[in-house]
């Protein structure tokens, strides 16, 4: 398994677009399978947004300020997405405007992939050394251990508007 950290973040996007796509597959009257894709959907987001902002933004904040905008931006990204999920988080799969909600939460969230892997990766790739990245997803693997993996948890949200405003 790789450590690059821009190669974590990639599979992250890839396992998350899956599950995005089999929400879209699911037909209109598919509660339960709804259900049980956006739990799965909501669990990859935090993990991977929470390593995102204790992690990857702050170190690449550090080490490339020319980026500072780019890193801002996704900061709100998320928080938007973060709102969604929680709203999400507390509602049923027939809830009126429940799939309207998830349809909207994957729209910005693969707004928010394309820009990373189109013009933000390639821009931390070319600016740092492969030993940076790779010790920076060595920290992200560690940090995977004890990722919240949804909205309740204790400090998954918190640390998240933390991270923006540090």
């Amino acid at each position: 398994m790789s450590t690059d950290a821009i190669v974590l973040l990639r599979e992250d996007h890839k396992a998350i677009r899956k599950l995005f796509r089999d929400f879209e597959k699911a037909g209109d009257d598919a509660h339960a399978t709804k259900g049980r894709l956006v739990e799965k959907i909501i669990e990859a987001l935090t993990v991977h947004t929470y390593l995102e902002n204790e992690c990857m933004y702050p170190e690449i904040r550090k080490l490339l300020p020319d980026l500072e905008d780019d890193i801002l931006e996704s900061y709100e990204e998320h928080h938007v997405a973060d709102l969604l999920v929680m709203e999400l988080a507390a509602m049923k799969p027939a809830d009126e405007r429940f799939t309207a909600k998830t349809t909207v939460l994957i729209e910005n969230v693969d707004h928010h992939i394309d820009e990373e892997e189109e013009e933000w990766f390639p821009k931390v790739r070319e600016q740092l050394g492969r030993k940076q990245l790779q010790k920076i997803g060595a920290r992200m693997i560690e940090l995977r251990k004890k990722a919240p993996t949804s909205p309740e948890q204790p400090g998954a949200v918190k640390k998240a508007v933390h991270a923006m405003t540090a």
